[in-house]
């Protein structure tokens, strides 16, 4: 895309920076911190794509994101006994 190799630091870190938050979560609820951070990722992703490389989402981007979130809300938020 004709972009600096420098835009790989910022992709880089956070990755790194996000394997290394999931080693402090408990071990018995790391597979629903890792499914919270995927709904996460999706809005960032669009996010992204928006800001950084000028492709505007649509109604569709925007629900499934919405989705995704309400997913992830109900995974994080869930009465557990």
């Amino acid at each position: 895309m004709g972009k600096s190799v420098l835009w790989l630091l910022p992709g880089t870190l956070s990755l790194l920076l996000f394997a290394w938050l999931l080693t402090l979560v408990e071990s018995n609820i790391a597979g629903r911190a890792y499914a919270v951070y995927g709904g996460i990722y999706i809005c960032c992703s669009l996010l992204w794509s928006w800001l950084v490389e000028g492709s505007v989402p649509d109604k569709w981007d925007i629900s499934g994101a919405l989705v995704c979130l309400l997913g992830a809300a109900i995974i994080l938020l869930a009465p557990r006994g």
